[in-house]
């Protein structure tokens, strides 16, 4: 089989429903992760304020917090902190990070089996979303007086993986082409390496999805298996499974 079409060009409604991409600097990119932790957690709250137990909420945010709250932090311990500051500031913000990663563990392990009470889960959740926005609003004042810096870059600026793709292939269907020109093989393959064992996506799109495919074979061979759904001509369906043992 071989590629037929080029992937990452939406048509004009997928182009409508995109995620509107936000500014270069640090700032800019705080916002845009604070924004969607805040819209999981008021589903959540919403849910457990109601009295019953807000399990696909809480995935939603845990997912969130995970993919790309974590990997913030890691973008930027790699491309951020070194040289800027002084050693105090950043050995300051390098342990929030690792409290920050051992409050999100918590949470997930405290609430694995649904134990507790909806009450005690929105109290938790509360408390993690402030410490999340006091941290990024303390890391943007040390890393932006370092060094007479007034403006610091965000990190996708620096090569971090764009934020505007989690909001638009968290679900268990993944349309292509509303993803961002040009990043939507990139995007899908992120995608499909966050599958857990034994779970699986549907990707779709107008053009033909072995890209997607050959890349994610091409990276983790024999770890996932592929299914067409449908193979064209105007639209392609393709079901990919995390095997159990991958």
């Amino acid at each position: 089989m071989t590629a037929r079409h080029t992937l990452g060009h939406p048509s004009p409604r997928a182009a409508d429903n995109m995620l509107t991409v936000t500014g270069r600097d640090l700032a800019d990119e705080h916002a845009q992760l604070l924004k969607q932790v805040g819209i999981r957690a008021d589903a959540l709250l919403a849910v457990a304020a109601a009295g019953r137990w807000p399990a696909r909420e809480l995935q939603a945010l845990l997912g969130y917090l995970s993919a790309e709250i974590l990997r913030q932090a890691a973008d930027e311990e790699q491309l951020l902190f070194p040289g800027r500051g002084g050693p105090t500031g950043l050995a300051r913000l390098a342990g929030d990070h690792a409290q920050l990663r051992a409050q999100i563990e918590a949470l997930e392990y405290a609430t694995s089996d649904g134990a507790g009470s909806p009450a005690r889960l929105a109290s938790a959740v509360r408390d993690l979303v402030r410490h999340v926005a006091e941290h990024l609003a303390t890391e943007e004042a040390v890393l932006g007086t370092s060094g007479g810096r007034n403006t610091i870059p965000a990190t996708t600026a620096l090569g971090g993986r764009p934020h505007e793709w989690y909001p638009l292939t968290e679900g268990q269907v993944v349309d292509l082409d509303a993803l961002p020109p040009g990043e939507a093989t990139d995007a899908a393959v992120d995608r499909v390496l966050r599958l857990e064992h034994g779970a699986q996506v549907e990707l779709q799109s107008a053009s033909d999805l072995y890209p997607v495919w050959r890349r994610i074979d091409e990276l983790t061979a024999g770890r996932y298996g592929f299914a067409y759904l449908e193979d064209g001509p105007s639209r392609w369906r393709l079901q990919v499974t995390r095997r159990e043992n991958g």
